[in-house]
């Protein structure tokens, strides 16, 4: 059944409860299915769909944007290039790059990045900064102190006035040069 409105709009209506508006300038379309979804098409070519049961809602936009809005706050967006950013109900943002790195951004202000090859870099907000490789953990903190430790347990803390203490997996003092 097609009903033109007095406002000009024209309005389907299908057996299964699907309806189909048109606005009056042709240029806006309105579906409602029968399950609750709702997808529009904006005059812009921006295609927003609700999916009813999962609360979610998916917008693509003409430039190939992506957005969907979660109900538990969470935000992706898909970007063309392919890039990704989320951005979790708690405010932290992690983007994904096209090059397989990845970056996550914690309200605190605490930055991790992440490479193709597995290392990772920790930036904390108090001015420290860790990285982790398959060989080691080096911690550098912000009066240039530098405490590594190895895979094997060995630990090694290099202080900014050139003294160097190297500890083995158990702890136990294996150097220290003492300036």
């Amino acid at each position: 059944v097609e009903k033109v409105l007095k406002n000009g709009c024209h309005l389907i209506l299908f057996p299964n409860g699907t309806q189909k508006k048109v606005s009056s300038d042709g240029k806006t379309l309105t579906i409602t299915f029968f399950n609750g979804d709702v997808k529009q098409v904006m005059p812009d070519q921006t295609v927003i769909y609700y999916y009813a049961d999962a609360k979610t809602t998916h917008t693509t936009y003409s430039d190939g944007l992506e957005v969907l809005q979660f109900s538990n706050g969470q935000i992706e967006k898909h970007y063309p290039d392919g890039k990704k950013e989320i951005t979790f109900p708690d405010q932290s943002i992690k983007n994904l790059f096209t090059d397989g790195q990845e970056e996550s951004i914690f309200p605190d202000g605490t930055v991790v990045r992440i490479q193709r090859d597995g290392s990772k870099t920790i930036e904390f907000s108090n001015g420290q900064r860790e990285l982790h490789t398959s060989q080691f953990k080096r911690r550098e903190y912000p009066d240039g102190t530098v405490k590594t430790v190895y895979v094997n347990g060995q630990q090694e803390t290099k202080y900014v006035s050139g003294r160097v203490r190297v500890k083995d997996k158990d702890g136990n003092i294996i150097m220290d040069t003492k300036l």
